[in-house]
């Protein structure tokens, strides 16, 4: 489950999925092929983006049913 307080390394590491999503959403995680330091949170806060929990809720949904499917 991807939170607010993930470290944006590990989210890239453990839900590469969720990048396009969180880019389309404004939060780009990866620049030049690298995922930016600090957490998803501090990037939210410096694109000045205040529905980030309504933006993970709607990720993670995406994320559990494609994991259920897989099963």
């Amino acid at each position: 489950m991807i939170t607010p307080d993930m470290y944006i390394e590990d989210l890239v590491r453990q839900y590469p999925e969720a990048i396009v999503p969180l880019a389309d959403a404004g939060l780009v995680c990866v620049k030049c092929g690298e995922p930016l330091w600090g957490t998803l949170q501090e990037l939210a806060d410096r694109k000045r983006i205040s529905d980030l929990d309504q933006i993970l809720e709607h990720i993670n949904r995406t994320i559990s049913h494609r994991e259920r499917q897989a099963e």
